[in-house]
């Protein structure tokens, strides 16, 4: 019996040309395959969502591998800000999901090997998954998001490559400009009866602007069993440390005029900074059985984080139930996945079954302090925060996929059930007969229900194009950080309602030649009670729910291999997210019709990749975004377009058991001006990043394959 393997087969992006075939009755390598979506392996050929698989060397090859901003920019409908600012991570959308996000990542669900990267609110962390040690990643938007639960309009699930082969060491260095540098130790192999792979590496940066350096340590460790020959045990350990990552926050347009390197003064005046330390287990398990396939996820970790914010002096010592400009929890949280996949053979039919359950828990043990003690600004003061936040998720699910000859339909059913409960034990005044003014018991909790439906149907029109539709709701939750600031005097906001989304799209997938491959969608969002900032200062944003928007767009990604040493890849977004209906907001109102902040009307990447030898490649790729709104009504300077190139050359030697590699890369070629990302909504006006102007970066590395 053929042993499992999860996904192992691994495609090639691009297919190689040929003169001739090109008719229907053409011979064509299999598509890439996925799971994302779906939950089982399938072509996304046939799949009537959009879906896209980046394996690892059109990820990483010639990149720093250090943020995941490099790896996602040929897929369309993503936009990904590199805020050049690690105290704060990437920021990422997904057709406008997650656009107003201050810090991290939320309305996109992340995954790395089935491991939500996600807090069971729906807020994430990008950086504690390691490029080094990518296999593909896959990037779901549209309807069938929701299957992955609340807070999904979107889905970026990354894995691991398991440790095959021959037992190897590999040592990689790089340096960069801004005092940039990173060095990788790793080891991996493995046959057929387990396989292993370890992978450490360090980086520091001094920063683009002013008072934005940074140090990041990860480690990745991955153990792969396979009992027998239809199971498989994965065992993976994962650590970030991240230790007085400055933070330069964002700036004025008149502070970007003067100096766009520059920190903002109160980030000096307050020493902004953070510490990360991550660390978090877990185990794949996935078996055969006559009738299916049974597949399981647990695992478990810790975060702790201490930042520290630019909350004035005066603002605390005047408002007794401001909570501080220090933020210290540890977070300890665990989660266990479960799935059964069945097929049933329906003679001229084939019927696929998923039946699953999700259960994920985080308890934040969090403290607030003044950041001042005395005049000294910046150190850990007094008390202002005690409490403990649990979030659970608990998520059954059911999918079906029925193939009937050129037509493949998919539905699914999700029921969503997340809590949050809050135990205040900073209480000043237990009498509490004047909320506004007395810290009073801040306690409660609340629970939001929804019931998420999706529909799709793929019709295989002619052998070489497929027309599909798919229709889906879903709802996303406030985060924890959402909820905290966002009640009646900065207590918790437990009024704020789910946003509910109605998601419809429609698209075709093509086969133009055996060499190039279009991906075509167009959409439409309707949301209810959207979640937007009514205001944000000092690092802290209150939220509130909106009345209604819409988005509506169209996607386009095209891959090809022109010949047998150059491939091209081009991704196109168009969208308009609007408020469809009037809203007041901190007092003014917002009228419909008015721009979300922090989504692009348009993007457009293109990448040029030409291997002439087989020891030396060489790639151009280009970006354009258009013009940001920075908050609701559309009255502040918008961050301007932009259009940047970046070239990259990758050389490689063997001398017997030894491989060598060096690669040269220039990034924002032209060296142009712009804001790489912007804050929403920020109160002060600081709406603005400024992104870096031209870098270089150089790497080398050797390998070496014992026999």
């Amino acid at each position: 019996m053929q042993r499992l393997r999860h996904c192992a087969w691994l495609p090639t992006l691009f297919m190689p040309l040929v003169a001739q075939g090109e008719g229907a009755n053409a011979t064509y390598q299999a598509e890439p395959l996925v799971v994302t979506g779906s939950r089982y392996q399938a072509s996304g050929w046939q799949l009537p969502f959009s879906v896209n698989r980046i394996d690892a060397e059109q990820a990483t090859l010639g990149k720093p591998g250090v943020n995941l901003s490099e790896a996602l920019g040929s897929v369309p409908g993503l936009v990904v800000q590199n805020r050049q600012n690690y105290a704060q991570d990437l920021q990422i959308s997904s057709r406008g999901f997650g656009a107003r996000s201050a810090f991290g990542v939320r309305g996109i669900k992340l995954l790395a090997d089935g491991v939500p990267l996600s807090n069971p609110d729906g807020q994430g962390q990008a950086a504690t998954f390691d490029l080094d040690t990518l296999e593909r990643i896959e990037v779901l938007r549209g309807p069938f998001a929701s299957v992955y639960g609340s807070n999904s309009g979107g889905v970026i699930q990354l894995f691991s490559r398991d440790g095959e082969g021959a037992p190897r060491v590999s040592v990689d260095s790089s340096q960069a400009a801004y005092g940039t540098s990173r060095t990788r130790i790793a080891a991996e192999g493995g046959n057929d009866k387990a396989g292993f792979i370890v992978n450490r590496s360090h980086f520091e940066t001094d920063g683009y602007r002013d008072h934005s350096g940074a140090i990041l340590d990860k480690t990745f460790a991955k153990l792969t069993l396979y009992p027998d020959d239809v199971s498989k045990l994965s065992l993976s350990f994962s650590e970030l440390d991240q230790n007085d990552t400055q933070d330069p926050q964002g700036l004025t347009w008149a502070q970007v005029q003067s100096d766009r390197r520059a920190a903002a003064p109160s980030a000096l005046e307050f020493d902004t900074r953070k510490n990360v330390d991550h660390r978090q287990f877990a185990l794949n398990y996935e078996r055969s059985f006559a009738a299916g396939t049974w597949q399981s996820t647990l695992y478990s970790g810790t975060r702790r984080v201490i930042q520290y914010q630019s909350i004035g002096k005066a603002f605390q010592e005047n408002n007794p139930k401001q909570s501080g400009g220090v933020i210290d929890f540890e977070r300890r949280f665990h989660g266990i996945g479960n799935r059964w996949i069945q097929s049933f053979d329906l003679g001229s039919s084939l019927l696929t079954v998923t039946t699953g359950l999700d259960y994920d828990y985080s308890r934040d043990d969090r403290q607030g302090y003044e950041n001042f003690v005395g005049d000294t600004l910046g150190v850990k003061g007094n008390l202002r925060r005690d409490e403990r936040n649990e979030v659970t998720s608990l998520s059954p699910y059911v999918q079906a996929a029925w193939q009937l000859g050129k037509l493949d339909l998919q539905a699914g059913l999700r029921y969503n059930h997340v809590e949050f409960d809050v135990d205040d034990n900073f209480i000043l005044s237990s009498a509490c007969q004047n909320p506004q003014t007395e810290n009073c018991d801040d306690s409660g909790s609340v629970t939001y229900r929804e019931l998420t439906p999706t529909l799709g149907a793929s019709y295989a029109l002619l052998p070489d194009l497929n027309l599909y539709a798919s229709w889906g709701k879903g709802g996303e939750t406030p985060t924890l950080n959402e909820l905290s600031y966002s009640g009646p005097d900065n207590s918790f906001g437990f009024d704020l309602q789910p946003a509910t989304s109605e998601q419809i799209e429609v698209g075709l997938k093509a086969r133009l030649t055996e060499a190039t491959r279009l991906q075509l969608a167009l959409f439409q969002i309707d949301t209810d009670d959207e979640l937007v900032v009514e205001s944000a200062s000092g690092g802290r944003s209150r939220f509130q729910n909106a009345a209604q928007t819409r988005r509506r767009g169209v996607e386009l990604a095209l891959e090809s291999r022109l010949s047998d040493t150059l491939r091209a890849n081009l991704a196109f977004t168009q969208i308009e997210a609007i408020y469809s209906k009037n809203f007041t907001s901190n007092t003014r109102l917002i009228e419909s019709g008015n721009r979300l902040p922090g989504i692009p009307a348009r993007t457009l990447y293109g990448e040029l990749a030409w291997q002439p030898l087989g020891w030396f490649s060489t790639a151009v790729e280009g970006l354009y975004r258009s013009q940001l709104y920075v908050e609701d009504s559309n009255t502040a300077k918008t961050a301007p377009s932009y259009a940047l190139f970046n070239w990259q050359a990758r050389f490689e030697q063997k001398a017997g058991a030894l491989t060598f590699n060096q690669v040269l890369r220039i990034d924002n070629l032209l060296d142009r001006e712009y804001i790489g990302s912007v804050i929403v909504g920020d109160g002060n006006g600081r709406y603005y990043e400024p992104g870096p102007e031209r870098a270089w970066y150089v790497g080398a590395g050797v390998q070496y394959q014992f026999d």
